[in-house]
């Protein structure tokens, strides 16, 4: 296949440990992150990232990587070529941000009264976002979708975004948190990169993801093919059997950045 572009995640994808570009899951200093990139560039291939993190962040980050255009705040919006493009459903800001409006829906609080020692907000990374509420702890998401349906804010859901490193003592008895977004029920990384090929004019079979969640692994309905990361199987075993249920989902031998380079490698070896 010709690709065209790489849409991928940051933490554990292209990041390795302490969310390095430079080092893999142990520490271990490797180039294989960047060598994705180099692969993609030389072959004429666009990169996108797609990740949780806010706005100011990703910015950043995809400034620093030659990126024209990245996915925020776990695909509430898209921002290409200096355009931001707010995908949560009409839902947008004004007097008060997104992520404003959604505290005046009493959900945040409702979701931290309700589930008090299993979830609290992901300190410091929850503040001066733009959308989503971000938490971190263990809980059910299907069960947190239901709760918010019987309470009548059934515009908002909670997106889980993959197991983190951060270990809190206020988490009784959770020895792997993972991140969780409260966003707009129709905000989401496939929604998002859904977007950004329609843009662009990619084909399905012109692109592929790389990602570690169960939100990442959503884009696998747009892309041709999507690349879950081995660290992510390993940590949460329900996800690769997930993966192995759809029929475009490959996961890799290779964890972190060298699993970025392995999608990318291999993509464009068939595509030789």
């Amino acid at each position: 296949m010709t690709l065209r572009c790489l849409y991928v995640d940051l933490d554990g994808t292209l990041l390795g440990r302490g969310a390095s570009l430079l080092h893999d899951e142990e520490g271990i200093f490797s180039l294989l992150g960047v060598r994705a990139l180099q692969a993609c560039d030389r072959a004429g291939a666009e990169v996108v990232i797609f990740s949780g993190r806010r706005r100011a962040q990703v910015f950043e980050d995809a400034r620093l990587l030659g990126m024209t255009a990245f996915i925020f705040e776990a695909g509430s919006a898209l921002e290409i070529d200096g355009e931001c493009e707010w995908l949560t459903d009409g839902i947008e800001p004004g007097e008060l941000s997104i992520h404003d409006q959604i505290s005046s829906t009493g959900a945040p609080q409702m979701l931290l009264d309700r589930y008090v020692g299993r979830l609290e907000y992901h300190d410091p990374w929850h503040l001066d976002r733009e959308v989503s509420h971000l938490f971190r702890g263990l809980v059910d998401v299907d069960e947190v979708d239901a709760l918010l349906e019987a309470e009548g804010i059934d515009h908002l859901r909670l997106v889980d975004n993959g197991a983190i490193h951060r270990h809190s003592d206020t988490l009784v008895g959770i020895e792997s948190a993972r991140a969780y977004h409260l966003v707009p029920r129709g905000a989401s990384k496939a929604r998002a990169v859904a977007r950004h090929m329609q843009i662009r004019g990619y084909a399905r079979d012109e692109v592929i993801a790389a990602g570690d969640s169960r939100e990442d692994l959503g884009a696998a309905a747009v892309v041709g093919t999507f690349w879950l990361m081995r660290n992510a199987v390993e940590k949460e075993p329900a996800l690769g059997a997930l993966a192995a249920s759809m029929d475009n989902v490959r996961v890799t031998e290779e964890r972190n950045g060298a699993g970025v380079y392995e999608a990318v490698v291999t993509t464009l070896a068939i595509g030789d």
